[in-house]
């Protein structure tokens, strides 16, 4: 059956279509009897506004884009989660993208939203966008305000975690539990937060007075098995923990770890990032850096919402000691 629309409910009440279409607006051109008769009529006939045709008509949206590189990433949908708490209270809708890691898939996202003429557009960009030439080209006067990943020569919001110090505090964890030969699992150089993480091992490895070793530094390596292929070629040079950048690769480092017949933590400790549901579950659990996606997603709509630029928000990244590292000192 087709749905119901406004020249239907004006012909079920004998009124115009303008009058019912007024009316569904709130419009105080229709007094307040004919607005409830029309709402009334509207309910009964099972009818929906068309929200996006509305504001296409209107040029006014009351909708918020979103892209995200992977929407089935716990710590995305917490992030969208987060968003929505804020955004629907506001009176808006949201429409979610993913760009699958991809630039091309960023890029058909950013278009989708402009077509639709959303109010803004939050965005965390894909791993295969290297610069910022492409959202430049699109995003015109669109609000934008960019979190997790973001890039810095763009003006406007940007909602980030502390990501130096997070991975200075993990680094440092797994030293002060006496492993001396760390290595770390990094993601990809292209992104700011991968490489203050880096930066943050570093640090921590530095101000322990610990070699940095280069054959024990791996980067694009944010999987699963790029986790596991990257840990196998550690233990074979020595290497007794890693910090990944990642909570999949770190749980490819532990899969490696247990086939290599290692004890985690006492042979092999290992501290990943993000806080995933599954890092609680497995065994041995995996410590991870808890990068508070809801409260990222709540101050970045808060900062679409606001007329003023908010500059950088940083959010802190809080250790969650599990198994994986807590080895007993002798």
């Amino acid at each position: 059956m087709r749905k119901p629309t406004i020249t239907d409910i004006a012909k079920a009440l004998g009124l115009t279509p303008s009058t019912v279409s007024r009316a569904l607006a709130g419009s105080h051109l229709v007094n307040e009897i004919t607005r409830l008769e029309v709402e009334k009529k509207a309910a009964e006939l099972g009818y929906e506004r068309n929200v996006t045709a509305m504001a296409l008509r209107m040029g006014v949206s009351k909708i918020v884009g979103i892209i995200v590189p992977q929407i089935n990433r716990q710590f995305f949908s917490n992030v969208i989660s987060g968003v929505e708490t804020i955004l629907n209270d506001a009176g808006y809708s949201i429409l979610i993208c993913q760009s699958n890691e991809t630039l091309s898939g960023e890029v058909k996202a950013l278009k989708t939203l402009k077509s639709n003429q959303v109010a803004g557009i939050l965005m965390s960009h894909s791993i295969e966008s290297k610069d910022a030439s492409h959202i430049k080209d699109v995003i015109g006067n669109t609000k934008l305000v960019q979190f997790d990943r973001v890039f810095y020569n763009i003006p406007g919001p940007k909602i980030v975690n502390d990501n130096f110090h997070g991975a200075y505090n993990a680094t440092r964890h797994l030293i002060d539990n006496g492993y001396k030969k760390i290595g770390v699992v990094s993601g990809y150089l292209s992104s700011f937060i991968y490489r203050y993480r880096l930066q943050g091992f570093k640090e921590a490895m530095k101000d322990a007075g610990l070699e940095v070793d280069p054959d024990l530094m791996f980067t694009d390596a944010i999987l699963r098995d790029t986790g596991y292929t990257s840990a196998m070629k550690a233990i074979r040079k020595g290497c007794d923990a890693l910090y990944c950048a990642g909570d999949y690769s770190a749980l490819g480092a532990l899969e490696c770890a247990i086939d290599c017949g290692l004890s985690v933590p006492d042979d092999f400790g290992i501290v990943g990032t993000a806080n995933e549901e599954f890092t609680s579950l497995v065994t041995p659990s995996l410590s991870s850096l808890d990068q508070e996606p809801m409260n990222m997603g709540r101050k970045a709509a808060l900062a679409f919402l606001q007329s003023d630029d908010v500059g950088e928000v940083t959010i802190p990244m809080d250790l969650k000691v599990r198994s994986s590292s807590s080895r007993v000192l002798s």
